[in-house]
């Protein structure tokens, strides 16, 4: 029974607020604004990860391959190939990838906590700079070579993604920033598509959602920090 409890209280209270008001919006606004299942399923899958990922737990990661795969399938429905090559393409394998550098460097060997990597030297952050220039040129031609919806905005999209994927791989707390970024502009992006068709409302809903969680996994994973000695946020 008390195994049962710890469970139970393994989300503090304002986790579990943020989860419930966020799938409470999520649901109101697809029923609102109408949406089919696969959409309410990739929401729910979605607001749940970044839960999870706020907590520094590996699930998180789990949910984020496979809410990678149905958000990749909506994008290419709406011809957002943008969104579809770095979901499928990109987001995808690098979630794997962080899936297993978080497994593999779990803070004093508790599986449900990743050791945070406090600090990224600034030859990384250099390195990042340099890759998200690369990735942003190379998606932009290949973007509009397949005559991508919106396009810019899709290949913001894309800068923001690689720089939270990489990020969630080093384990850095700037993921959620990063991601944050990408909230937003998906936001804009959603929007653009629900002015031909409104049931999209509850997708631009859905990622508001998603920064709230992105915010409070930041403010989270700062805490983490804090709790942990910076010996043990060395990569294994």
């Amino acid at each position: 029974m008390k195994r049962f409890y710890d469970k139970l209280n393994y989300f503090s209270n304002t986790e579990k607020i943020i989860w419930t008001v966020s799938v409470c919006l999520i649901a109101v606004s697809h029923i609102v604004f109408g949406g089919d299942l696969l959409n309410l399923l990739a929401s729910l899958i979605g607001v749940t990860s970044l839960l999870f990922a706020a907590k520094g737990n590996p699930i998180g990661m789990v949910l984020m391959i496979i809410f990678a795969s149905v958000y990749g399938y909506i994008s290419y429905r709406f011809a957002y190939y943008g969104e579809l090559l770095t979901y499928v393409g990109m987001t995808l394998p690098m979630s794997v990838w962080s899936l297993i550098t978080w497994l593999r460097n779990p803070y004093r060997g508790n599986r449900a906590q990743v050791t945070v990597n406090a600090k990224l030297p600034k030859r990384e952050w250099l390195l990042l700079a340099v890759l998200t220039v690369v990735v942003t040129v190379l998606f932009f031609f290949i973007l509009r070579a397949l005559g991508t919806a919106n396009l810019l905005p899709s290949t913001l999209s894309v800068s923001t993604s690689f720089a939270a994927v990489y990020l969630t791989a080093r384990r850095s707390p700037y993921y959620a920033v990063a991601y944050a970024c990408n909230d937003v502009v998906l936001m804009i992006l959603w929007t653009l598509a629900s002015l031909t068709d409104r049931s999209y409302v509850s997708t631009v809903i859905c990622f508001a959602a998603f920064l709230a969680g992105d915010i409070y996994g930041f403010i989270s994973w700062k805490r983490m920090e804090r709790a942990q000695k910076p010996s043990e946020s060395k990569d294994r």
